[in-house]
């Protein structure tokens, strides 16, 4: 039993899909279990969809999802020749169920109604993959994995209820390989117990992936990009990027808390638990040999390892009557900051301070600030960057904090952290 994952970018053109069914095709003994993300940039254009819903802006939500089922149908019209297909008939449903929840009042949080919305873009994609899949000759039976993935209600980054859905995928899952080597099911989604769709955080379709390599006691989980393998650097970013053979779960764990965008940060525990190597491989060249990632690797080869988070805000809290932050106080500012669901990329506190780097998420920033405000002075920083490198050198340091302001530095023997702030006239710096 292997497990594969596609991503969006593996789907954003009828020749890629092509080639999604090649590399399907040259496994044709093995029984595959396949996680597909949606279709290229649809989930950005279903977070417009959600956040003008939410704005009440229901005609500029109505029309961004009009659009998105216009190239749907016509991706799926391009694949299968065949517009009578009963796909069509599956992909109007999802479109309808999607325009009941915009046709509602928007009563409860935005992360419900993300979801709700969100949630649709695997559910197209896989349905249009499967029905073409079946037509080009790979047999394989297509899952809805709300019906599996059974979750709680924390909307936006659920977590999975391990026991029923080990229990779901042993009974629904495991007996459809009896009658076919190929099943396709959505990453990124599940349900909770009250049939409510729900996400398991950005780009969890790995995660996903991982779920079902762990609990079907898969031999491998291979995770299909558009890149060689697992490189040092995001090469969109920096040229000259070195591709890295082999490395340990424990750095790629390290690497995807720094904000490495190439393994979802809670993929590789499932994995490690059952000691099942992940592959990232190639899906525009199969045959390259692109990285494995396991339980022991040589770190002694690796190159410095860069990561650069963009649109990052810095925010410092003081004592208004300079009172020491000491241990009480940081655990009610960490109530905060959990409360409002808002990840801290770096913190760092001093004798009457607290300083934190994270993601600049205005819906929740507002409300972050308003109820820090109430016991704390703040300073408030935005367009920053966190630059981390892990075995780095003084010099590429250096030349990569070229030009920009240092405002904070952590160090330790493998790893440093700083937050840039580029010379640019968007940066601003609020006092509050």
């Amino acid at each position: 039993m292997k497990v594969f994952k596609f991503g969006g970018a593996s789907l954003e053109s009828i020749e890629r899909i092509h080639k999604v069914g090649a590399i399907v095709q040259s496994f044709p003994d093995e029984k595959i279990l396949i996680v597909i993300s949606a279709m290229g940039k649809t989930t950005n254009e279903l977070e417009k969809v959600a956040q003008n819903f939410f704005m009440r802006k229901r005609e500029i939500a109505a029309q961004l999802l009009f659009n998105l089922e216009q190239a749907h149908i016509e991706t799926a019209a391009a694949l299968l020749g065949n517009r009578e297909h009963a796909v069509f008939q599956q992909l109007q449903q999802f479109f309808t169920e999607a325009e009941w929840t915009l046709g509602e009042k928007p009563l409860r949080t935005f992360d419900y109604y993300y979801d709700q919305l969100v949630s649709l873009g695997e559910l197209l994609s896989t349905a249009i993959v499967s029905a073409w899949f079946n037509q080009a000759g790979i047999t394989n039976t297509w899952i809805d994995v709300r019906d599996v993935f059974r979750t709680d209600d924390n909307f936006r980054d659920a977590n999975i209820d391990w026991a029923v859905t080990q229990r779901n995928i042993t009974e629904k899952v495991l007996p459809l390989f009896n009658s076919t080597n190929v099943v396709i099911a959505q990453g990124f989604i599940g349900s909770t117990d009250q049939n409510e769709s729900v996400t398991l955080g950005r780009e969890g379709s790995d995660y996903s992936a991982a779920v079902f390599a762990n609990m079907l006691d898969a031999e491998s989980q291979t995770i299909w990009k558009d890149v060689e393998g697992l490189k040092n650097a995001d090469p969109k970013l920096f040229p000259n990027t070195i591709n890295i053979p082999e490395i340990s779960y424990s750095e790629v764990i390290e690497m995807a808390y720094y904000g490495a965008q190439v393994i979802h940060p809670k993929t590789i525990k499932p994995l490690q638990n059952k000691q099942i190597p992940l592959y990232v491989k190639s899906f525009l060249n199969k045959d390259l040999p692109g990285t494995v990632i396991k339980e022991e690797a040589d770190h002694a080869q690796l190159p410095p390892i860069i990561v650069l988070k963009q649109n990052q805000v810095l925010i410092t809290v003081t004592s208004r009557d300079y009172a020491f932050i000491t241990e009480d106080k940081i655990s009610d500012i960490y109530d905060i900051f959990h409360g409002l669901k808002i990840k801290i990329n770096l913190m760092q506190n001093a004798a009457i301070s607290f300083s934190c780097c994270i993601d600049n998420s205005p819906e929740k920033i507002e409300q972050l600030i308003k109820t820090l405000h109430q016991d704390f002075k703040l300073a408030y920083n935005e367009a920053l960057q966190l630059l981390t490198v892990r075995y780095y050198e003084n010099g590429l340091l250096e030349e990569l904090s070229n030009n920009k302001t240092i405002l904070l530095e952590q160090r330790s023997p493998v790893t440093v952290q700083r937050i840039l702030k580029d010379p640019a006239p968007l940066a601003s710096d609020m006092q509050l």
